[in-house]
Order: C-alpha cells, then structure tokens, then sequence
C-alpha cells in the first residue's frame, strides 16, 4: 500500500506540481482507504481541494462489489422548456440493501455554459454521484457539482496586465481556471492532452495556446465540451489529426 501512495503522489506531482503536505496526506489516505488512482482519473486537485470525479466513483463501487444503480427522472419537478430536471438514484451495495438515495438537479441557472443542452444528463450524474458518495462514505464532493464548473460564469474583461490573455494561471478577475476546466475534460473523456493542445491552438489561430485570448480560449473550452458530449468518436477522430503536427504542440 506504500508503494501504491508513492507512486500516486508521484503521478499527482506530474500532474499538479508540488503538492503542500496536507494534500498528499489526503491523497495517501484517499489510496488506502478507497483505492484511489490518479492516473486514472479517480480524482481531481483544483483550487488546493481534492474532488471526486464521477469515473472514481464508479470505479470504488465496482472495485466494492456495488449489487446495483437505479435512476428515475421525477417529473413532477421538471420542466423541460425551462431546461430544468430532477433526478433521484438509488445504489444497492447488495442484493438485499434497502439502497442509499442522492438526489441531482440541473438548470441553466446552476450549470454552465459548458454544457448548456445537456442539464438533463448533468441531474442524472448528480443524483448518482451523491447516492454513490452516500453508500460508500465518501465526504469529497464530486468535479461536477463543483461550483466554480456549475455555476453561472460573468463576462470576462481584460486587466490592464492581462491584455485579455490567458495568464500563468489560466484566470483572470478570480474566475474559474480555463486549464482546470480543460484537465476535466480531458480527464472524463480520456482525451490525449498534447492533442487537445494542438486542436486548441489552431482553433485559437494561434502559434501556441498561451498566445490566445482568454475569450477564445473559453470558447474552445466550451466547443470541445459539446463536441464530446455530442459524438465523442468524431472528437477523437478529429484530435488524431493533429498527430503529425507536432510543432503545434507547444506549452
């Protein structure tokens, strides 16, 4: 079990750069209490917090033998023109559990932009992941209730430092991070980040993706998110085309 910390807080490190003591003490005993694994997207460190992702989740429910999910949509509390939907699950840890209950909703209102036109699968993977974290004792929120992804996001304007350019940091005026919105992405839809990379840089029209505004680079975000959620084999096809582009492929 050792090992198996030290090789997660190593592929961490890659991933997120020096970690300070108290996330790697969390993250070794996430490892050894649940099995967690970064490399395979089981969690996500943003803003100096873990998250579950909703793939981790499932993965701790089948490594425990999880009997069964159940999800309905509840009616009554939706309204499909405004967008608007309620889900409830139920995840049974055995044959004979009497199930543990999550609820997710979803509306413009608390999602965003990113995956306007898909709130109805954002409730859904709410309710699951609230029953899973339910079931197996799990207190770290999951990546996609996450507010600084769900919530309503305010216009961007450029600083006089910024020039509207996408910092160091990939923020500006204390918004949610386009490189994290990015990682989620890439992590949840197993994407190839020097491809993603590639494909961001040229649908910026730039030599390398930090040459990009911060608005275009939002607006590739918010592209590449419809474009998995839509057909994710056409989206793969599509980054496989950027593989004999290697100068393009630049941090």
């Amino acid at each position: 079990m050792r090992r198996k910390s030290f090789v997660e807080i190593e592929a961490a490190q890659k991933l997120w750069g020096d970690l300070p003591q108290t996330a790697m003490d969390s993250l070794k005993s996430l490892v050894k209490r649940f099995g967690i694994s970064v490399s395979l997207g089981d969690v996500q460190y943003l803003d100096g917090r873990w998250y579950i992702t909703h793939s981790g989740l499932l993965q701790i429910a089948q490594r425990r033998r999880c009997s069964g999910l159940r999800t309905s949509l509840l009616t009554k509390f939706c309204d499909s023109a405004a967008n608007r939907w309620v889900f409830r699950a139920t995840v049974y840890k055995s044959p004979h559990s009497k199930g543990f209950v999550g609820y997710g909703d979803a509306d413009p209102s608390n999602t965003s932009p990113l995956v306007r036109g898909a709130e109805m699968r954002v409730a859904e993977t709410r309710a699951v992941n609230r029953a899973l974290r339910k079931a197996y004792g799990i207190g770290l929120c999951s990546v996609e209730e996450f507010g600084s992804f769900s919530a309503p996001q305010k216009p961007i304007t450029a600083t006089p430092h910024s020039n509207g350019h996408l910092g160091s940091n990939g923020s500006s005026n204390g918004q949610p991070r386009l490189r994290d919105q990015l990682c989620v992405l890439i992590r949840q839809h197993n994407l190839d980040p020097s491809l993603v990379k590639a494909y961001a840089a040229d649908f910026c029209g730039t030599a390398t993706l930090k040459e990009a505004s911060r608005d275009l680079v939002e607006t590739f975000v918010s592209t590449l998110a419809d474009e998995a959620a839509k057909d994710l084999g056409a989206l793969v096809c599509k980054l496989n085309s950027y593989t004999q582009q290697p100068e393009e492929v630049k941090s």
